[in-house]
Protein backbone atom coordinates (compact mmCIF):
# COMPACT_ATOMS: atom_id res chain seq x y z
CA UNK A 1 0.00 0.00 0.00
CA UNK A 2 1.31 3.47 -0.87
CA UNK A 3 2.21 5.76 2.14
CA UNK A 4 -0.40 8.29 3.28
CA UNK A 5 0.27 12.04 3.17
CA UNK A 6 -0.96 14.09 6.16
CA UNK A 7 -2.61 17.49 5.44
CA UNK A 8 -4.62 19.26 8.16
CA UNK A 9 -8.15 18.00 8.20
CA UNK A 10 -7.49 15.99 4.98
CA UNK A 11 -5.89 12.76 4.17
CA UNK A 12 -4.85 11.93 0.61
CA UNK A 13 -3.33 8.97 -1.13
CA UNK A 14 -1.13 9.58 -4.14
CA UNK A 15 -2.72 8.66 -7.45
CA UNK A 16 -2.17 5.07 -8.51
CA UNK A 17 0.47 4.75 -11.20
CA UNK A 18 -0.86 4.22 -14.70
CA UNK A 19 -0.77 0.59 -15.73
CA UNK A 20 2.10 -0.36 -17.94
CA UNK A 21 1.07 -0.94 -21.53
CA UNK A 22 0.61 -4.56 -22.40
CA UNK A 23 3.50 -5.93 -24.40
CA UNK A 24 2.85 -6.13 -28.08
CA UNK A 25 2.65 -9.79 -29.01
CA UNK A 26 5.49 -10.88 -31.24
CA UNK A 27 4.47 -12.41 -34.48
CA UNK A 28 5.31 -16.07 -34.78
CA UNK A 29 7.99 -16.83 -37.27
CA UNK A 30 7.07 -19.47 -39.77
CA UNK A 31 9.84 -21.43 -41.34
CA UNK A 32 9.60 -21.37 -45.08
CA UNK A 33 9.45 -24.86 -46.61
CA UNK A 34 12.75 -26.04 -47.96
CA UNK A 35 12.76 -25.70 -51.73
CA UNK A 36 12.97 -29.01 -53.60
CA UNK A 37 16.30 -30.07 -54.97
CA UNK A 38 16.94 -29.51 -58.63
CA UNK A 39 16.88 -33.25 -59.27
CA UNK A 40 13.51 -33.69 -57.55
CA UNK A 41 12.14 -30.66 -59.38
CA UNK A 42 13.02 -32.02 -62.78
CA UNK A 43 11.81 -35.52 -61.86
CA UNK A 44 8.44 -33.96 -61.09
CA UNK A 45 8.38 -32.18 -64.42
CA UNK A 46 9.62 -35.15 -66.40
CA UNK A 47 8.64 -38.41 -64.65
CA UNK A 48 10.51 -41.48 -65.82
CA UNK A 49 8.65 -43.33 -68.52
CA UNK A 50 9.27 -46.90 -69.60
CA UNK A 51 11.03 -47.10 -72.95
CA UNK A 52 8.74 -47.41 -75.96
CA UNK A 53 10.42 -50.68 -76.90
CA UNK A 54 9.04 -52.29 -73.73
CA UNK A 55 5.42 -51.72 -74.77
CA UNK A 56 6.25 -52.90 -78.30
CA UNK A 57 7.89 -56.05 -76.96
CA UNK A 58 4.97 -56.95 -74.70
CA UNK A 59 2.55 -56.38 -77.57
CA UNK A 60 4.52 -58.57 -79.96
CA UNK A 61 4.79 -61.53 -77.57
CA UNK A 62 1.25 -61.34 -76.17
CA UNK A 63 -0.24 -63.85 -78.65
CA UNK A 64 2.79 -66.08 -79.12
CA UNK A 65 1.96 -68.88 -76.67
CA UNK A 66 5.12 -68.27 -74.63
CA UNK A 67 7.15 -68.71 -77.83
CA UNK A 68 5.46 -71.71 -79.44
CA UNK A 69 3.91 -69.62 -82.22
CA UNK A 70 7.14 -67.73 -82.86
CA UNK A 71 8.91 -70.96 -83.83
CA UNK A 72 7.11 -70.89 -87.19
CA UNK A 73 7.09 -67.12 -87.67
CA UNK A 74 10.59 -65.79 -88.46
CA UNK A 75 9.25 -62.33 -89.23
CA UNK A 76 7.70 -62.01 -85.76
CA UNK A 77 10.89 -63.37 -84.20
CA UNK A 78 12.94 -60.68 -85.97
CA UNK A 79 10.61 -57.95 -84.69
CA UNK A 80 10.80 -59.27 -81.13
CA UNK A 81 14.59 -59.49 -81.19
CA UNK A 82 14.71 -55.94 -82.56
CA UNK A 83 12.71 -54.74 -79.53
CA UNK A 84 15.01 -56.64 -77.18
CA UNK A 85 18.04 -55.02 -78.80
CA UNK A 86 16.39 -51.61 -78.37
CA UNK A 87 15.77 -52.29 -74.68
CA UNK A 88 19.36 -53.44 -74.21
CA UNK A 89 20.51 -50.14 -75.74
CA UNK A 90 18.53 -48.02 -73.24
CA UNK A 91 21.27 -48.34 -70.61
CA UNK A 92 24.18 -50.11 -72.27
CA UNK A 93 26.31 -51.99 -69.80
CA UNK A 94 24.00 -51.17 -66.87
CA UNK A 95 24.60 -53.22 -63.73
CA UNK A 96 21.52 -55.44 -63.66
CA UNK A 97 22.76 -58.23 -61.39
CA UNK A 98 24.34 -56.68 -58.28
CA UNK A 99 21.05 -55.56 -56.73
CA UNK A 100 19.91 -58.82 -55.12
CA UNK A 101 16.51 -57.39 -54.22
CA UNK A 102 15.78 -56.68 -57.88
CA UNK A 103 17.17 -59.82 -59.45
CA UNK A 104 15.98 -62.28 -56.80
CA UNK A 105 12.41 -63.53 -56.89
CA UNK A 106 9.94 -65.73 -58.71
CA UNK A 107 9.77 -64.86 -62.39
CA UNK A 108 7.00 -66.14 -64.70
CA UNK A 109 7.72 -66.90 -68.33
CA UNK A 110 6.12 -64.67 -70.94
CA UNK A 111 8.15 -65.70 -73.97
CA UNK A 112 11.30 -67.61 -74.90
CA UNK A 113 13.18 -69.25 -77.76
CA UNK A 114 14.57 -71.95 -75.44
CA UNK A 115 13.76 -75.25 -77.19
CA UNK A 116 13.75 -77.61 -74.18
CA UNK A 117 11.20 -75.60 -72.24
CA UNK A 118 8.98 -75.14 -75.27
CA UNK A 119 9.17 -78.87 -76.05
CA UNK A 120 7.79 -79.74 -72.61
CA UNK A 121 5.09 -77.07 -72.82
CA UNK A 122 3.99 -78.26 -76.28
CA UNK A 123 3.95 -81.97 -75.45
CA UNK A 124 2.45 -81.89 -71.95
CA UNK A 125 -1.02 -82.88 -73.31
CA UNK A 126 0.41 -86.25 -74.45
CA UNK A 127 0.84 -87.05 -70.76
CA UNK A 128 -2.78 -86.11 -70.01
CA UNK A 129 -1.83 -82.83 -68.44
CA UNK A 130 -1.10 -79.26 -69.43
CA UNK A 131 1.73 -76.94 -68.56
CA UNK A 132 0.86 -74.25 -66.05
CA UNK A 133 3.18 -71.42 -65.10
CA UNK A 134 6.78 -71.74 -66.23
CA UNK A 135 8.99 -70.15 -63.60
CA UNK A 136 12.55 -69.08 -63.02
CA UNK A 137 13.27 -68.67 -59.32
CA UNK A 138 16.44 -66.74 -58.45
CA UNK A 139 17.96 -66.37 -55.00
CA UNK A 140 21.08 -64.24 -55.29
CA UNK A 141 22.09 -64.30 -51.59
CA UNK A 142 21.60 -68.08 -51.52
CA UNK A 143 23.35 -68.60 -54.85
CA UNK A 144 20.43 -70.67 -56.18
CA UNK A 145 18.48 -70.98 -59.42
CA UNK A 146 15.41 -73.16 -59.97
CA UNK A 147 13.74 -73.64 -63.35
CA UNK A 148 10.19 -74.91 -62.86
CA UNK A 149 7.47 -76.06 -65.23
CA UNK A 150 4.28 -76.59 -63.25
CA UNK A 151 1.60 -79.15 -64.06
CA UNK A 152 -1.49 -78.20 -62.04
CA UNK A 153 -2.81 -79.13 -59.63
CA UNK A 154 0.32 -80.58 -57.97
CA UNK A 155 2.94 -81.67 -60.51
CA UNK A 156 6.14 -79.96 -61.57
CA UNK A 157 9.38 -80.52 -63.46
CA UNK A 158 12.10 -78.87 -61.41
CA UNK A 159 15.73 -78.25 -62.31
CA UNK A 160 17.90 -77.01 -59.45
CA UNK A 161 21.10 -75.09 -59.98
CA UNK A 162 23.77 -72.91 -58.46
CA UNK A 163 24.58 -69.37 -59.61
CA UNK A 164 27.29 -66.78 -59.29
CA UNK A 165 26.65 -63.21 -60.39
CA UNK A 166 29.26 -61.47 -62.48
CA UNK A 167 28.52 -57.74 -62.83
CA UNK A 168 27.43 -55.86 -64.74
CA UNK A 169 24.95 -58.27 -66.43
CA UNK A 170 26.11 -61.89 -66.28
CA UNK A 171 24.89 -64.77 -64.14
CA UNK A 172 26.90 -67.99 -64.33
CA UNK A 173 24.92 -71.14 -63.56
CA UNK A 174 25.41 -74.85 -63.10
CA UNK A 175 22.53 -77.32 -62.83
CA UNK A 176 22.88 -79.85 -60.03
CA UNK A 177 19.63 -81.81 -59.92
CA UNK A 178 16.42 -82.42 -61.86
CA UNK A 179 13.21 -84.22 -60.96
CA UNK A 180 9.64 -84.75 -62.12
CA UNK A 181 7.43 -84.37 -59.07
CA UNK A 182 3.89 -85.38 -58.28
CA UNK A 183 1.76 -85.06 -55.19
CA UNK A 184 3.42 -87.97 -53.39
CA UNK A 185 6.09 -89.14 -55.79
CA UNK A 186 9.27 -87.97 -57.50
CA UNK A 187 11.30 -89.28 -60.44
CA UNK A 188 14.90 -87.98 -60.40
CA UNK A 189 16.93 -87.20 -63.50
CA UNK A 190 20.67 -86.69 -63.80
CA UNK A 191 21.76 -83.06 -63.58
CA UNK A 192 22.74 -81.45 -66.82
CA UNK A 193 24.01 -78.19 -68.20
CA UNK A 194 26.02 -75.17 -67.22
CA UNK A 195 26.56 -71.79 -68.81
CA UNK A 196 25.55 -68.17 -68.34
CA UNK A 197 22.88 -65.66 -69.18
CA UNK A 198 23.01 -61.89 -69.41
CA UNK A 199 20.17 -59.79 -68.01
CA UNK A 200 20.06 -57.14 -70.73
CA UNK A 201 17.04 -55.29 -69.32
CA UNK A 202 15.49 -55.20 -65.85
CA UNK A 203 12.83 -53.03 -64.24
CA UNK A 204 10.21 -53.48 -61.54
CA UNK A 205 7.97 -55.53 -63.85
CA UNK A 206 9.94 -57.52 -66.38
CA UNK A 207 13.38 -58.98 -67.03
CA UNK A 208 14.89 -59.79 -70.42
CA UNK A 209 17.84 -62.15 -70.76
CA UNK A 210 20.03 -63.66 -73.46
CA UNK A 211 21.99 -66.83 -72.76
CA UNK A 212 25.16 -68.56 -73.88
CA UNK A 213 23.34 -70.28 -76.76
CA UNK A 214 21.78 -67.11 -78.08
CA UNK A 215 18.32 -67.93 -76.69
CA UNK A 216 16.12 -65.15 -75.37
CA UNK A 217 13.90 -65.05 -72.30
CA UNK A 218 11.24 -62.54 -71.29
CA UNK A 219 9.78 -62.99 -67.81
CA UNK A 220 7.58 -60.97 -65.49
CA UNK A 221 7.73 -60.79 -61.71
CA UNK A 222 5.17 -63.28 -60.45
CA UNK A 223 2.46 -62.32 -58.01
CA UNK A 224 3.50 -65.19 -55.73
CA UNK A 225 6.66 -66.88 -54.50
CA UNK A 226 7.56 -70.46 -55.44
CA UNK A 227 9.13 -72.38 -52.58
CA UNK A 228 8.90 -75.97 -53.83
Amino acid sequence: MAPLLFVPNKTFAPPAPAPAPAPTPRARRRLAPRPPSAAAFFRGLFPTKPPAAKADLLRLIADQGRGLETQSDPSRLADIVSCIDALAAVSPGADTVSDAAKLSGTWRLLWTTEQEQLFIVRNAPFFRTAAGDVLQVIDVPGGALNNVITFPPSGAFVVNGEIEVQPPQRVNFRFTRAALRGNKWEVPFPPFGKGWFDTVYLDDDIRVAKDIRGDYLVVERALYSWNG
